[in-house]
């Protein structure tokens, strides 16, 4: 229901009056302060840059977690080698008729020519290796550097990096497990394409708290008058736009 909303319905995910935002406010704070200080050469350096930063986002209080975040991450920093590159933007054909797009965090590159790709997060409780190694986005990372650099995927390490605890998460995906990963992905695609929009159903799970249509989903209560009303504020209404080839 959710894909329904955003892609077929072309509605903005503003529909949850009991959202909040602190946590992904804060995420975002300190994901700047990691992009804009990767060359800071000292932890002083890093924290004006994060009262540079602060006014631009807005969270409650956090001001030991913020410390606590570039305490670690100044260490963790430090000894990092051949970063290539921060908010890396990629869109890469990892299978016929099928790119993958998005944002990479960090990407670095060791003198033997093995790439380690790092994910922030801002969350206290880490995942552990097993949770990650069926991890879709970090397997996405995976296919896409392997697929943009020309290098075996098992030369690609993917981590997430937890600047609360300072701990780094990391392994390495085998191809098989990339190439079934692609199938199921190819497998999506089509059902997707063949898919009715009567076809794309609610579904409850552990995030739907913080899903932006909560406000508009029948598994959480919402009347149909309340969302016809959100479909007729889209700015499409419903279907594509004109010209829409998508």
């Amino acid at each position: 229901m959710k894909y329904r909303y955003r892609y077929i319905d072309y509605l903005k995910d503003e529909y949850n009056e009991t959202l909040s935002t602190d946590a992904l406010q804060f995420g975002s704070y300190i994901h700047k302060i990691f992009e804009d200080g990767v060359d800071a050469t000292s932890i002083d350096e890093l924290r004006q840059i994060g009262r540079d930063l602060r006014k631009n986002y807005q969270f409650k209080g956090r001001v030991k977690d913020i410390e606590t975040c570039i305490k670690n991450f100044f260490d963790f920093n430090t000894n990092l080698e051949g970063s290539i590159s921060t908010e890396m933007l990629f869109s890469e054909q990892v299978i016929d008729d099928l790119s993958v797009n998005g944002i990479i965090d960090r990407v670095c590159k060791s003198k033997s020519g093995k790439y380690l790709v790092i994910d922030y997060k801002t969350s206290k409780r880490e995942k552990t290796k097993r949770e990650l190694q069926s991890d879709p986005q970090l397997m996405t990372y995976a296919a896409a550097i392997s697929k943009m650099y020309n290098v075996p995927v098992q030369n690609v390490s993917v981590a997430h990096y937890y600047p609360l605890t300072g701990n780094l998460v990391a392994l390495r995906y085998l191809p098989p497990q990339i190439s079934s990963f692609l199938r199921k992905i190819n497998q999506d695609k089509w059902e997707i394409r063949k898919a009715k929009v009567k076809d794309f159903k609610p579904r409850v799970n552990q995030y739907c708290n913080w899903c932006g249509y909560k406000d508009i989903c029948p598994k959480q209560g919402a009347c149909p008058t309340k969302i016809n009303e959100a479909l007729k504020k889209s700015k499409f209404g419903r279907g594509k736009p004109k010209g829409s080839k998508g």
